[in-house]
């Protein structure tokens, strides 16, 4: 156990300081959260309405910052290798890499998501589940876009590559996320959304270590 432990703040240390941690993708979150209303019109009613929606699509977009270097600096460097032919399989590594991508990254944009939407026109009230379905899916987005940077390891323009392969993954995500905010808006029943929300995530952290241990895998092979 303290093996891992030590894993996940190695892991959380590195994707803190990659490419600048949390603050460029907070950063990159507030300048698209800013820029889509310059697109869809200033009208107060009208961004209102689609304020979660666009909170939910800059989030998604901001969560592919530091998915490229996820897996591909301990690649280069040989510590991947390491990681291989250590004591702990290589899906709890993986799964603590991703742990640690959103405790440094997801995390922070979570709480800066309700800001963003209210500053774009949702309601105060909304924040409370903003801030929870922006937590579930943000961990969804870490898991499954470690999918896509193990797939992409080694490749010529693995950024690229990384965003063709988890943006129709992200799609889920976006959509339970939004759907249970504009109900709860709406005062509609929004629990299937939430629900819809989690389980999505809990899938993507069952699931996603064994894929992303198996493209490891063939990547060294």
């Amino acid at each position: 156990m303290s093996r891992l432990a030590g894993l996940l703040a190695r892991e959380t240390t590195l994707a803190w300081g990659r490419g600048g941690g949390p603050l460029v993708a907070v950063g990159f979150y507030i300048g698209v959260a800013t820029l889509l209303p310059l697109a869809s019109g200033p009208e107060p009613e009208r961004l209102a309405a689609i304020a979660p929606g666009l909170a939910w699509v800059a989030l998604a977009l901001a969560s592919l910052l530091s998915l490229e270097r996820l897996f591909e600096r301990d690649y280069e460097d040989g510590a991947l290798d390491l990681l291989v032919l250590s004591e702990t399989p290589l899906e709890l590594t993986c799964a603590a890499k991703c742990l640690g991508q959103w405790l440094a990254t997801g995390a922070p944009l979570a709480l800066a998501a309700p800001v963003a939407a209210i500053a774009l026109g949702a309601s105060p009230a909304l924040a409370p589940l903003i801030v929870a379905c922006a937590l579930l899916g943000g961990l969804a987005f870490a898991f499954v876009g470690g999918i896509g940077a193990a797939l992409s390891l080694g490749a010529r323009r693995g950024g690229l590559l990384t965003a063709v392969i988890v943006l129709p993954l992200f799609t889920p995500p976006v959509i339970f996320g939004g759907g249970a905010l504009d109900a709860f808006a709406g005062g509609l029943p929004w629990q299937a959304g939430f629900a819809l929300l989690g389980a999505y995530a809990l899938a993507a952290v069952a699931l996603g270590p064994i894929a992303m241990a198996a493209a490891c895998r063939n990547a060294l092979s």
